[in-house]
């Protein structure tokens, strides 16, 4: 599950804004399709649109997948240096726009890059004692910090190249900041390690949007589809990813090898023979896709799901899920070992779900000899893998003593039930991590993404409507030879509306769905689903008219995004920063809200006792007694329960005293949920905020920090 819990809670960033915007972070006529006559629907292969010749044989798709890539990756590095004015901010500064988990991402970085030698800078992070002090943790094998250590073997060998060869890496100058404050030294170029750790991620997102050209163009049979899917993601941006606003979060690494490997399943479907060399793409790619996101798995249960359910109804054959099966397996296991042998990975729904399906289609024989019918062998194996896969990671989990990713169960029960607990709240009285809000399908509705993806779904749904009529009544066998030639459009309708129902629970998850969405709407370039209307209209007449009506709202939505101007500023916790690092010893311990944690632990280099990352069953622990200094507790025992933690100083924040999402998602009313005994009572930040002694003495405090050293008996 993504792990940035405390955003709707923390201390937000201080910006001067020039501008304010609100941020959401080639077939027959003859063949009409899925719904021509039967007589036409028996020859499907003869008609099929030669989609791999479109990309593989043709040098301006190539050309046009490389311009796709350029303009993203110009768009989103000139959002962010808008928004940031990054080129221009100290190394202190940046380090702090890295907010929350990306500034605990960034830390390991930098950590490699600084030291001595890059095997020493990852000996260090996988036997780190700074970020659960005192605890010495692999981070690598907790963290999915991959791309951090990729990132720091790359800049390490960069910058020795250029100095070898004698090339400037980097230009510093003194940067004025006015209003009294003192003057900041700024260095821009890939010689700085900020600058060149953004730069690498910006490159990838860029690539990012060749792969989609690459995808639409492929699964539409058209290199106008592949126009779609891009204009309809720069058109829908701002629902579509917030790599320009977030650059450090695992999605950034993640996602692009998502889209990779989704092509790469497209292509196993729609091919008629299997190669190796297909299975070995997408194992590779998965394995790239897991590594750097712990939540990568729930979106391969998903893909799962929709692969199996395809399958059932006899859109695939068993040799090819089978083969695909194992080859998720095999990444599995890489991905597992790689990691270190992280337990989340084995004990998970994803890993659950590829044994179910193995022995499912293990037992498919034995149930071939059931008198039975079809409808009824797919909901007999409908429910042998959904329970089957639900009651495997309830044994797994208990087996291996695994309790890390317990809080997601309760997160979804608390979707539709009442439920409530602290660990629960935390997420859900953050705004990503609410129902998707209800402006969103509107937003879709006025760039027509939704109306055209809707058209889309229905004329494959009528599809399966007509297959499934064919295929359960009237026995025919062509039909059923038909359903094995379209799996993966079967395939891309299952995985839409699994996206949907991740999106609407989770407003966070909608990135998956917008992109998925863009990708969908290729399809109105296809002559399988639309020959029929392309037979009386020029395909090329209908999509630039479709364009044409999107682009209306889609450029004003670009506008607004390039309208946004700001700098990055945060003189509140720079002070702070500052005071740690020069006032407090180099093994004093802290402890304070998560994204505050992050920045100590990045920037002043002190051990801290919590942190964002909530993925951890420990930590989840530590930090409710962190934050029990927002509960009503008494302030002797909030006091014992922090010296326990070895912690020598606690950084309070009033706002988190106060603060309100919405009703029921204060700091106080959250604790008393959890601990109603003391309900009613002053809450102990208030009382703190006012007067510190004698369990705690104030020594240091500004406008939004109060430092607290715990005084020790």
């Amino acid at each position: 599950m993504p792990t940035t819990l405390p955003v709707a809670m923390s201390t937000p960033p201080k910006k001067k804004t020039t501008h304010t915007h609100t941020k959401d972070r080639a077939s027959s006529c003859g063949f009409a399709g899925f719904l021509g006559t039967p007589a036409l629907r028996r020859s499907p292969l003869k008609h099929r649109a030669p989609s791999s010749t479109v990309v593989g044989r043709s040098p301006g798709a190539g050309a046009e997948s490389a311009f796709a890539a350029v303009m993203h990756w110009s768009h989103i590095t000139h959002l962010f240096e808008n928004d940031r004015h990054f080129s221009h901010l100290s190394t202190l500064e940046r380090e702090m726009a890295f907010r929350t988990e990306m500034g605990l991402y960034y830390s390991y970085f930098k950590t490699i890059v600084e030291a001595p030698s890059f095997l020493t800078g990852v000996w260090m992070i996988m036997n780190d004692r700074l970020t659960e002090y005192p605890l010495v943790i692999n981070t690598l094998k907790r963290f999915n910090l991959y791309p951090e250590v990729i990132l720091a073997s790359w800049y390490r060998i960069y910058t020795k190249i250029m100095d070898l060869i004698g090339i400037q890496t980097k230009i510093c100058w003194t940067v004025t900041r006015g209003e009294g404050l003192s003057p900041i030294e700024s260095c821009e170029g890939l010689g700085d390690p900020a600058c060149f750790y953004v730069a690498v991620i910006f490159i990838l997102n860029g690539l990012m949007m060749a792969l989609f050209f690459i995808y639409g163009t492929y699964l539409s049979g058209s290199r106008l589809g592949g126009l779609v899917t891009v204009l309809c993601f720069f058109f829908n941006h701002g629902e579509c990813t917030r790599v320009m606003w977030t650059p450090p979060l695992r999605e950034s690494f993640s996602y692009p090898f998502l889209v990779l490997q989704m092509l790469l399943v497209t292509h196993i479907l729609r091919a008629t023979k299997l190669y190796r060399g297909s299975l070995v793409a997408l194992c590779i790619s998965n394995v790239f896709f897991i590594l750097p996101w712990q939540f990568a798995q729930f979106v391969l249960l998903t893909q799962i799901a929709s692969l199996f359910a395809v399958y059932v109804v006899g859109y695939i054959d068993i040799y090819k899920l089978r083969k695909i099966i194992y080859t998720h397996m095999i990444s599995l296991a890489l991905c597992f070992v790689l990691m270190f042998g992280n337990s989340m990975l084995l004990t998970s729904y994803y890993a659950s779900s590829l044994l179910v399906i193995w022995a499912v289609l293990a037992m498919k024989p034995h149930l071939l000899k059931i008198n039975i019918s079809d409808l009824g062998l797919w909901v007999i194996q409908g429910c042998f893998w959904l329970f089957g896969t639900v009651i495997l990671k309830s044994l797994t989990s208990k087996i291996f003593g695994i309790a890390d990713d317990a809080h997601i169960g309760n997160l979804l029960t608390s979707k539709f039930l009442s439920y409530k607990d602290f660990d629960t709240l935390l997420y859900t009285c953050a705004a990503e991590f609410d129902f998707m809000e209800k402006e969103t399908p509107l937003r879709y509705t006025k760039t027509l993404l939704l109306p055209v993806v809707l058209v889309v779904f229905i004329a494959i749904v009528r599809k399966i409507i007509s297959d499934m009529w064919g295929a359960l009544f009237k026995q025919q066998t062509h039909i059923r030879k038909h359903q094995l030639d379209h799996g993966e459009l079967v395939y891309h309708a299952l995985q839409l509306i699994a996206y949907a129902a991740l999106g609407i629970l989770i407003m966070r998850l909608k990135l998956f769905l917008t992109p998925h969405m863009c990708v969908m709407a290729s399809l109105i370039c296809s002559r399988q689903l639309f020959g029929w209307l392309f037979c009386k209209v020029h395909p090329g007449a209908v999509v630039f008219a479709v364009l044409a009506a999107m682009s209306i709202q889609g450029s004003a939505n670009l506008q607004t995004q390039w309208n946004i101007v700001g700098e990055f500023s945060n003189l509140p916790q720079e002070e702070l920063i500052e005071w740690i690092k020069y006032s407090t010893k180099p093994d004093a311990v802290f402890a304070g809200a998560m994204p505050t944690m992050a920045s100590v632990k990045l920037s002043a280099l002190r051990p801290v006792v919590n942190h964002p990352h909530y993925e951890d069953a420990g930590l989840r622990a530590r930090t409710k007694i962190v934050y029990s200094m927002y509960s009503r507790k008494a302030a002797e025992e909030v006091k014992q329960q922090l010296i326990k933690l070895q912690v020598n100083y606690y950084i309070l924040e009033e706002s988190w005293c106060v603060r309100r999402s919405k009703p029921g998602c204060s700091m106080p009313e959250i604790w008393d949920v959890e601990d109603p005994a003391n309900a009613g009572k002053t809450p102990l930040c208030n009382l703190l905020v006012k007067e510190s002694k004698p369990h705690f003495t104030t020594v240091f405090r500004n406008s939004v920090y109060k430092v607290l050293e715990v005084i020790k008996e």
